[in-house]
């Protein structure tokens, strides 16, 4: 299992990253958010991440900068409930709604509920474009 989160995997395109705000749709799991689109001609075989945290919410950079470093680790040792239950590519952003700042095992553990989440409603999506 490759838990990496290398340059390939970073979601750095503004046109994906307008239309992922304009069409995808959204997961919720306290403090996470995550807003997810299905990348259609995506020629890497990866799903693209990116984390933000809201500066009207943190002030300090250096508090902006940790949570995101703590939301990147959280994913990256998560990724795998996205990449062996699901066999296409999304675009994914992961957004900080708390007010405070938790701890790396508080992320981890909302962010593996947030994932399982988003797996379990796209089976449901799949699952509905079968029958139909």
């Amino acid at each position: 299992m490759d838990e990496s989160f290398g340059k390939k995997e970073k979601l750095k395109s503004k046109i994906v990253i307008d239309s992922l705000f304009a069409e995808g749709n959204s997961v919720k799991k306290y403090p996470l958010r995550l807003v997810y689109l299905p990348l259609e001609n995506s020629s890497e075989n990866v799903n693209k991440v990116a984390v933000s945290v809201p500066k009207r919410s943190f002030k300090r950079a250096v508090d902006r900068i940790k949570l995101k470093r703590l939301m990147r680790e959280a994913y990256r040792k998560n990724k795998y409930l996205v990449t062996s239950n699901l066999y296409k590519n999304y675009a994914l952003m992961f957004i900080y709604t708390g007010r405070d700042i938790w701890n790396y095992a508080e992320l981890l553990r909302s962010s593996e509920e947030l994932l399982k989440r988003f797996v379990e409603q796209e089976k449901m999506k799949d699952h509905e474009k079968d029958i139909l």
